[in-house]
């Protein structure tokens, strides 16, 4: 068996030896290198051809981004993420992301040695992950307000034909936050709700519901437990709770809790799609996106079954072809799209159904 050769850069010598030992004792997988600066990692990425790099994101001598945005524009490699748990550092790593970075690990503040042996399976997980996952495209930007101005945030207009409020529930997990920008980018300001459950770490959701929101016509926000979802709006769920849609009167509400793990994901797209159907049943419409994986698929095939209008990303599109397969092969989807069709199908069959919004 081939192993996944991976070159570890990092400026803490610390930091080096703990990833190399946590590398190394996995079968399958191989440190290759070292690199404490990018200039040295450059070098190395040349000469030793690695299958996956891991990078982190605070480096002397040339920013960890910069040298990741060299790195996919000239030698395109699978790039694992390392950042601290910081503001910055969350803003830092979605930019990552954005940049072609496969997923990140959040690296310790304290007790550096024994936090990554902590994390040493998911680190290795992530690495297997993205030594098969597909280079992300970068495809058409998101609108952008004229003269800089922001967008505009309003619920502008109705659809056509009176039906029961609408809603909107999206799932992903691994390349999730840029396919998640390029469907919510291209919805309307008077689309329905739209719920979001995207498998992240506690303190990275905030920063990204805040990216997304400067980049959308829909006012976008990580998700508040009692708060109603409200049309034209897009509600993220935080980083370590679950996000179930529940019914308040006529009005949907967002309700959060701290249960267990669901397919060993809090929050989970499982728990999200079975409220949802419960809830919203023939008024929903379920979109599975990227993702490692089977969290959501049977979830979102309970939609289907009571009438939900389901799509899921295609595998040309996809970093990782996981969930969205999982959801086609159990039959709870309805159409397969590239990303960048997805927003365009969703209104089309909004507009077929009718759709009208409470205020």
């Amino acid at each position: 068996m081939r192993k996944i050769r991976v070159l570890i850069i990092d400026d803490s010598a610390l930091v080096r030896g703990l990833l190399t030992q946590i590398v190394n004792r996995e079968a399958d997988l191989e440190a290759i290198g070292a690199a404490p600066d990018p200039l040295v990692a450059r070098e190395m990425i040349r000469s030793l051809n690695p299958d996956v790099v891991t990078l982190d994101i605070e480096m002397p001598k040339m920013d960890g981004l910069d040298f990741l945005e060299r790195l996919m524009r000239l030698r395109p490699t699978p790039v694992v993420m390392v950042s601290t748990l910081t503001a910055r550092g969350a803003d830092a790593t979605l930019r990552a992301l954005e940049l072609g970075a496969i997923d990140f690990v959040s690296k310790p503040r304290l007790g550096i040695a024994a936090g990554l042996q902590e994390l040493a399976a998911d680190i290795c997980e992530k690495i297997r992950v993205a030594s098969r996952a597909r280079l992300a495209r970068h495809v058409a930007p998101a609108p952008a307000a004229p003269d800089g101005q922001p967008l505009l945030k309003t619920v502008l207009a109705q659809y056509s034909r009176i039906s029961t409020e609408k809603l909107i529930a999206i799932g992903a997990s691994t390349g999730g936050t840029e396919a998640i920008r390029e469907v919510i980018s291209r919805l309307s300001a008077d689309s329905p709700a739209v719920l979001i459950t995207q498998h992240m770490p506690p303190g990275f959701t905030r920063s990204f519901a805040a990216r997304l929101n400067a980049l959308c016509r829909l006012a976008v926000s990580e998700a508040q437990d009692g708060e109603r979802a409200l049309p034209g709006h897009a509600y993220i769920a935080p980083g370590d709770r679950h996000m179930k849609l529940v019914r308040s009167g006529a009005n949907y509400m967002i309700s959060l809790d701290d249960g267990p793990p669901v397919n060993r994901h809090r929050p989970s797209v499982d728990v999200l799609f079975r409220s949802v159907a419960a809830v919203a049943g023939q008024n929903a419409l379920g979109v599975m996106l990227t993702g490692m994986g089977k969290d959501g698929a049977g979830a979102m095939l309970e939609m289907k079954q009571v009438g939900a209008f389901n799509v899921a990303q295609d595998e040309a599109s996809c970093i990782v072809f996981g969930m969205p397969k999982e959801a086609i092969a159990v039959g709870a989807v309805d159409e397969v799209l590239p990303v960048t069709q997805i927003a365009e199908r969703l209104q089309s069959r909004l507009a077929e159904s009718g759709a009208t919004h409470r205020v």
